[in-house]
């Protein structure tokens, strides 16, 4: 495996996408010749069509260059949910930049590591969010609505000022995707302009979904795999892109409904706060026919849930930062099966190895991988991450022996479906017996009294670890233990059932839904 200086692969060129486009500066280009009048980006104070928004992210890449950034610089971005900040994003892919998201939750510290980390050269974002990182190391430019930002493309745009022109290399870094940093600061995972395209473009050839669908946004686009599941996602099939800026249930409520949104993905905990307010009524989600949610960590009952009171079936799938995105997906039509997270997306070859990189049978547990589709149209397409920025140890071990290794724990049917069973570091060994904490949550979610819960496991002088669950109990609930326990004993085997338990009245979470057991282990010490 060769590596360049900052510890990335120099990876020979992949075989172009089917049908195109060659890179994320000409996204657009389908849609333009196509249907330029049609909307193309939408959010609370901006409704842009592609005409529109083809000249919003040329003068957006022009004022970038007017501030120094050329190919292979760093844009950093912390903004909410707003149109500008996927303009920012696409202008700087048009000048060959490297994107840098920052989440606008994350920590001080995280903040200033990532853009120290990253090296970035400017900051977009507002002045409240500037003020939550430590010792800003970058310089900042006010993206807020009336911000030096606006003022800087309005003047761009008045002047007719025209982005350099620039080639752009559809496999050189392209964006930063930091990871979620549950345990340690998070590593930098890079991405390039081809592999960010190939989710849209499979959609569109596989499952394009109607014309006028319109997929809302709601999980934060400082995320890269919501950009690329996002807005890159609807504009390869010539769709509506909605930026939604409120999580809060009545707020999305009302984005889905007066928006008319089709087709959005969802944290397992947005879920579960739409079914539970009592202003949330089925009418108002009626167009909502596409809802989807992260696989091993959606409770099966919540699904059911929401396909008895809104009519729609929450589709789950399987992804990580480094993927990038999502590597399987269940389809409209697919019975629900707990746990699973449908078939592999038609680029990707999901392979289940042992230790010792030998493939495991069907049924049998090992780590997920993931290769390029060796036959048929997407042969040599699909391509993971290029490995972590400035890690070249990190990276090697990722992609080790040519395929992407997902640190997951998992298994295929005999009909391909994938099943995540837990991530390998959390995995508890129990007097020598291998027990999966996403197996014990998964019956815990069937529990009426239990809202969420974490299982984890916790040092024990005799077996090594004993199983433990914390629990947010359902409102009205108290969650009895020994109740708890017995509902367990029915439903798995005895080493699995959770010893020690601990209720919170709400779990702290990562931008994606999940939560971070690290935190919680002292609750058991």
């Amino acid at each position: 495996m060769l590596l360049d200086d900052r510890g990335l692969v120099v990876r020979d060129a992949p075989r172009p996408m089917p049908g195109g486009p060659r890179d994320v500066a000409h996204v657009l280009d389908r849609a333009l010749a196509t249907r330029p009048d049609h909307e193309a980006l939408v959010g609370r104070d901006a409704r842009l069509t592609f005409a529109e928004l083809d000249e919003a992210a040329d003068v957006a890449a022009a004022a970038l260059a007017a501030a120094g950034i050329g190919p292979g610089d760093r844009v950093a971005a912390s903004l909410p949910n707003r149109p500008e900040l996927v303009v920012a994003f696409l202008g700087a892919m048009r000048l060959g930049a490297i994107w840098v998201g920052i989440n606008t939750a994350l920590a001080p510290p995280e903040k200033a590591h990532m853009l120290r980390d990253s090296g970035a050269r400017l900051l977009l974002t507002t002045p409240e969010i500037a003020a939550t990182v430590d010792e800003c190391p970058v310089h900042t430019v006010d993206a807020s609505g009336t911000g030096t930002w606006h003022d800087e493309c309005a003047r761009a745009a008045a002047a007719g000022a025209r982005p350099p022109e620039v080639v752009i290399d559809p496999h050189a870094p392209a964006a930063i995707a930091y990871t979620s940093g549950t345990t340690g600061f998070p590593k930098g995972a890079v991405h390039s302009q081809h592999n960010m395209l190939w989710p849209g473009v499979d959609a569109r050839e596989n499952d394009p979904g109607p014309a006028d669908e319109r997929h809302g946004v709601v999980l934060p686009l400082t995320l890269l795999n919501l950009m690329v599941l996002g807005p890159l996602f609807a504009w390869l099939k010539g769709t509506t892109c909605v930026c939604v800026d409120r999580t809060d249930p009545l707020g999305l409520r009302d984005h889905i409904r007066d928006q008319r949104i089709t087709r959005m993905t969802f944290a397992p905990a947005i879920v579960h706060d739409l079914l539970r307010h009592p202003d949330v009524a089925p009418s108002d989600l009626a167009t909502l026919r596409r809802p989807e949610c992260g696989g091993s960590s959606t409770p099966h009952a919540l699904r059911a849930l929401f396909l008895e009171r809104f009519g729609a079936p929450v589709l789950t799938g399987y992804g990580l930062t480094e993927a990038p995105t999502a590597l399987s997906r269940e389809m409209p039509g697919d019975d629900l099966v707990a746990g699973c997270s449908g078939i592999p997306f038609a680029p990707v070859q999901v392979q289940v190895l042992a230790e010792d990189g030998t493939p495991r049978p069907t049924g049998e547990v090992g780590e997920l991988c993931a290769r390029a589709r060796d036959d048929g149209p997407w042969a040599g397409v699909y391509t993971p991450f290029l490995g972590y920025w400035g890690r070249p140890d990190a990276t090697r071990e990722a992609l080790r022996g040519g395929v992407l290794h997902t640190g997951d724990l998992g298994r295929l049917d005999e009909r391909g479906r994938v099943f995540v069973e837990d991530r390998m570091h959390d995995v508890i060994i129990r007097g020598g017996a291998n027990v999966y904490p996403a197996e014990v949550e998964r019956v815990l979610h069937e529990h009426p009294g239990v809202a969420a819960c974490a299982v984890l496991g916790v040092p024990d002088e005799r077996l090594g670890e004993r199983v433990a669950a914390v629990i947010q109990p359902a409102s009205g609930s108290t969650c009895d233990e020994a109740e708890l326990a017995e509902f367990c004993r029915a439903r798995l085997a005895r080493y699995k059932v959770p010893e020690r338990w601990a209720t919170v009245e709400s779990f702290d979470r990562t931008p994606m839904g999940k939560i971070p057991t690290g935190p919680l282990r002292a609750r058991f010490t």
